[in-house]
């Protein structure tokens, strides 16, 4: 992955620094975060699933009485970040397409690494599915970066115990394979926000005790994955200057010669995480435009 140009429309690129989340950086960023969380306006139902996991419920202003709904999980490298960070993106999209949105408050590594955030993020997804003003056979899973991952890998659990079948994985840059932090091959100097120094890191505290090659499971690291045939169709978003390009790119192809009808929206010269940090950018509504398109044609097609 060699450095490349930054899409000139991204302004903010010059100015943002290439790792922000580091074991030194945690305890910082996790205080701000509370910080931000406290001073957000309530725009959701907080919903407690179990003794673990809470979920964030955002109804359209006009729901219907079987309403489709789409499972967000937010990003974070698997050790930051909250269900309501993405409020703005959830809020829009249960006014746009007229469904359901339910963001998961999952637990965080390395205070609960693998399975922990999975299992949380399943305990959501069952708990949507047995609600009564909502359709059980039009949800989508979707989520960013880590949340992405873990959007896959719940793809992926869900074929595995056959209760849900979602009919669309949104996957956006998704954090798919620890491999990436073996290679010696990234130029940094095309990335922002998230580096190989990030991605060690999020990894390590992710997998825990089980970091060997052998030891990793499919389901923590879905490329890994060595059967992907059965699995809802996918929408796959990145950037080319994204860490996560390169194993994005490698498991949209698989998906399709799985049989996995598969769209990949690669983004010119954009950075991990671009369409939040410039939304107004023509490349992020360009992002955000085929997301939705993707969504609304999963779930409120005939």
């Amino acid at each position: 992955m060699t450095a490349q140009p930054f899409n000139p429309q991204l302004r903010a690129a010059r100015f943002l620094p290439r790792t922000v989340i580091t074991a030194r950086t945690l305890p910082a960023l996790r205080f701000l975060t509370k910080l931000a969380a406290g001073a957000r306006r309530p725009d959701a139902e907080v919903v407690s699933v179990d003794a673990n996991v809470s979920v964030h419920v955002f109804r359209p202003t006009s729901a219907r009485p079987r309403s489709p709904a789409l499972l967000w999980i937010h990003g974070g490298g698997m050790v930051l970040g909250d269900a309501a960070q993405d409020s703005g993106f959830c809020r829009g999209v249960a006014e746009q397409l007229n469904i359901v949105v339910v963001s998961v408050a999952y637990r965080l590594a390395p205070e609960h690494p693998f399975p922990a955030p999975l299992d949380d993020c399943f305990a959501a997804l069952r708990w949507l599915a047995r609600q009564p003003d909502i359709d059980p056979a039009r949800i989508a899973i979707g989520g960013a970066s880590a949340g992405g991952g873990l959007a896959a890998a719940l793809t992926l659990l869900a074929k595995e115990r056959g209760e849900i079948r979602p009919v669309l994985q949104l996957l956006s840059y998704p954090m798919l394979d620890d491999r990436t932090t073996a290679r010696t091959d990234i130029d940094p100097r095309s990335l922002r926000l998230w580096s190989p120094a990030s991605n060690r890191f999020g990894w390590r505290a992710y997998l825990g005790p089980a970091t060997a090659d052998d030891e990793v499971s499919p389901l923590a690291a879905p490329a890994r994955h060595v059967d992907l045939s059965g699995l809802p169709p996918a929408w796959i978003g990145v950037g080319t200057n994204d860490l996560f390009h390169d194993e994005d790119v490698a498991y949209a192809q698989r998906l399709r010669q799985a049989g996995v009808a598969t769209t990949l929206h690669v983004a010119p010269g954009a950075y991990h995480n671009f369409d939040a940090i410039e939304p107004k950018a023509a490349i992020s509504r360009a992002f955000a435009k085929a997301q939705t398109a993707a969504l609304d044609e999963a779930l409120n097609g005939d």
